[in-house]
């Protein structure tokens, strides 16, 4: 939290250093609302701090997220989110500029989003003997917001980098290329990550999915390629061209079950190609990544029933 309170305004920084001890390390959300009450989630529940944001507080923000030069967040604004030091991210809201029906800038900022990057070393590690087996095999995790997903895809994704000797036959370190089109996996600040990732990492920082899996499979030659949130038509064909090349791909997509994705186009087209060997299924707990069920290729479950709730 320390690189979150020493851009927000001290007022604000004041009410969330007062919130109870044991709420402060579960905070996800910080809202920021212009003429509205400071809104701050932890664990999925809103708590609304006796202070009214004001127009200053949000100038204040913004000068301190560009740097006080507007011209540095140029794309960031296009985005409508900004990724600062430690990965954490933030959601910009106001008035919309378009050029040509397209998003140019957002200007008169008023609503700032501020959620928080938190890593779960090892959260990944009960997955292990599912997903590898002489190789990685190709993933789909499967959860609704706020379940984990990105926290379980990035723990993936070092445990990948990074090698796992804990096993009986060690899995040794392989050659990990991510696509964060959003900045989330890796929370990126000028290229480089800035979450634990290990040695064998190679990110697309603000990079189309399906473009970027293209790209890193023309110049980076992974061993796995990691995506989040994929789901469009395009996908689909990065994803053969991927599988076709001898690389495996571990991603994430929006949803509470197996059953219920391959009810929607575009994910049932990528599902009936027959090549994602491992669904993990992810629901809501007291913290993210809690496993609901892990599935196999023709989507039977790999747990036994009594162990999945």
């Amino acid at each position: 939290m320390e690189e979150i309170l020493s851009i927000v305004p001290t007022a604000i920084a004041e009410k969330i250093i007062a919130m109870p001890t044991h709420i402060q390390p579960l905070i996800e959300e910080i809202r920021i609302r212009i003429d509205r009450p400071l809104e701050v989630t932890a664990r999925g529940i809103p708590y609304f701090l006796p202070y009214v944001v004001t127009k200053k507080d949000g100038e204040q923000l913004i000068n301190k997220l560009a740097n006080h030069s507007f011209y540095t967040l140029e794309e960031e604004l296009k985005r409508g989110y900004i990724t600062i030091e430690g990965g954490h991210r933030v959601g910009l809201a106001g008035k919309v500029i378009l050029d040509g029906g397209k998003v140019k800038a957002i200007r008169h900022l008023a609503s700032f989003n501020i959620r928080v990057a938190r890593e779960a070393i090892g959260i990944a590690a009960p997955l292990i003997p599912s997903l590898y087996k002489n190789r990685w095999k190709h993933t789909m995790i499967i959860g609704a917001p706020q379940t984990g997903k990105t926290t379980m895809l990035r723990d993936i994704a070092r445990i990948v980098s990074t090698g796992f000797p804990e096993e009986s036959i060690p899995i040794p370190p392989y050659k990990v290329g991510i696509v964060d089109e959003r900045s989330e996996i890796a929370g990126c600040v000028h290229g480089v990550p800035q979450l634990q990732f290990g040695p064998r990492i190679d990110v697309l920082d603000a990079c189309p999915k399906a473009e970027g899996m293209m790209m890193l499979i023309r110049s980076m030659s992974p061993d796995v390629i990691i995506v989040d949130e994929i789901g469009r038509r395009e996908d689909g064909q990065a994803i053969l061209e991927a599988v076709n090349a001898g690389i495996t791909l571990i991603m994430t997509t929006h949803g509470h079950s197996l059953e219920e994705i391959s009810k929607r186009p575009y994910l049932k087209e990528i599902i009936e190609m027959n090549v994602i060997e491992r669904f993990i299924e992810l629901s809501r707990g007291d913290n993210p990544g809690l496993i609901k069920d892990i599935k196999n290729q023709a989507g039977a479950s790999l747990l036994e029933k009594a162990s999945v709730t």
